[in-house]
């Protein structure tokens, strides 16, 4: 079964507001704002930015019930169509509170670990989910996979591997190398010093939360990057749990991300409460009280920094049209399919890093992305493939044209469910 019109425009939303949800969160971990005790501290609440993405998600069930009411105002058909398969069945909402605790636990330990990271690590190892896609959905749905697309997901595991260790030899070089941070003088507009291909103007630098060098020690990238490697098991197995239900039930994609984000916020608000009384010390307690999560300290600061408040706001409203077009990406297609797709994204966040001076230029990382462009383009049966089975019917060598692969959908596994 080949892509329909609205199959890319899911990809695509995928994509786009996927790359600024990163982004947005990690320029509001990069800047600064006045704290409950006076002083001027980072912005390093992961808990309370989770607590706003799955408010993001909960506004996806008012656009649920907003479209539900305008449909029913349309004219109806005289007699109801023959075929109602595609009909939505009743079922609990309950079915969602799973998938909803999985992207809670895995959205927490992924917040904690990006604040301990770069945001392209941050994104490469979330790629890891595409492996523990492909086996939950071979064991639990009885999906099978042709062989290019295991040879796609190798490809994408290899490339995203690439980056993450480069992410780290560069590091250390740099630490060794900087013994004193690089600070941007606010009074001169001179280029910096550190090699970059272009150097923003010193206002933007500061806008963005690029001032000084960023460097980070080497057990901050290698915990932050264990963290979101970890957490991934997580988020497979949340992807899976949703195919399954979305499958069974047929829930409209507005629905299911509104129910997920109605359980997650509530949950997580409610642990917000025990969290603040949580000591876990100055290297994770990043707050005034050093509590595992402090949201009254949160508050005040988005209060006491506009560019804060937006880049939260922007958090909430970019994950809630992500999340809409992931889980319709699931139900069209396939839960590896829509891990896939997410990978894209690490190309434009590694992009927008070193434009903004965020990270910099390293042609490991490029040698990188290019093995990972080349699994998506194995895995999804394009250029690659169907350009070595244009050459082959072009040159003659296999008879009728055939080439030695089938490019069939897992249809096999479907009807077993």
């Amino acid at each position: 079964m080949g892509w329909k019109a609205q199959h890319y425009v899911f990809a695509g939303m995928m994509i786009v507001f996927g790359t600024f949800n990163t982004l947005s969160v990690k320029w509001a971990d990069k800047m600064k704002s006045k704290s409950i005790d006076g002083t001027i501290q980072p912005f390093n609440h992961p808990f309370l930015q989770a607590c706003g993405m799955f408010l993001g998600e909960m506004m996806c069930m008012a656009a649920f019930w907003v479209s539900r009411y305008l449909a029913r105002r349309q004219p109806q058909q005289p007699f109801p169509p023959i075929d109602d398969s595609s009909a939505p069945r009743k079922f609990n909402p309950f079915i969602f509170l799973p998938p909803a605790l999985c992207d809670m636990t895995a959205t927490s330990i992924q917040y904690i670990g990006l604040t301990l990271t770069y945001a392209s690590s941050f994104q490469m190892f979330r790629g890891a989910v595409i492996i523990f896609t492909g086996i939950f959905s071979q064991i639990f749905l009885g999906r099978k996979m042709q062989w290019y697309k295991w040879v796609g997901i190798f490809l994408v595991i290899s490339g995203l591997v690439t980056v993450g260790v480069n992410d780290v030899i560069s590091q250390g070089s740099k630490n060794s190398t900087q013994p004193q941070p690089h600070t941007i003088n606010n009074n001169s507009t001179g280029d910096l010093d550190d090699g970059r291909f272009w150097t923003p103007h010193p206002s933007l630098l500061k806008l963005y939360g690029a001032e000084g060098n960023g460097t980070k020690s080497d057990t901050d990238i290698i915990l932050g990057d264990a963290l979101i490697f970890c957490s991934q098991i997580i988020v497979a197995t949340q992807m899976v749990l949703e195919e399954k239900f979305i499958s069974k039930y047929n829930v409209p994609a507005l629905q299911a991300v509104g129910w997920e984000g109605t359980f997650g916020f509530t949950t997580l608000s409610i642990l917000l409460i025990p969290f603040s009384f949580i000591y876990v010390g100055p290297k994770f307690g990043n707050n005034p009280r050093h509590m595992l999560e402090d949201p009254y300290d949160g508050v005040y600061q988005l209060a006491h920094n506009p560019l804060l408040a937006l880049a939260f706001c922007g958090t909430i409203v970019s994950i809630a049209f992500f999340n809409f077009a992931g889980i319709s990406v699931t139900k069209e297609l396939s839960a590896t399919t829509r891990m896939v797709l997410d990978s894209i994204r690490t190309i434009s966040i590694w992009m927008f890093s070193i434009a903004v001076g965020w990270q910099d230029f390293a042609a490991l990382q490029l040698l990188g992305f290019a093995i990972l462009l080349s699994g998506m383009c194995f895995y999804n049966d394009i250029i690659i493939l169907p350009g070595i089975k244009k050459i082959v019917s072009k040159c003659g060598l296999c008879q009728g044209g055939e080439v030695p692969y089938d490019n069939v959908d897992e249809e096999e596994g479907e009807d077993q469910n």
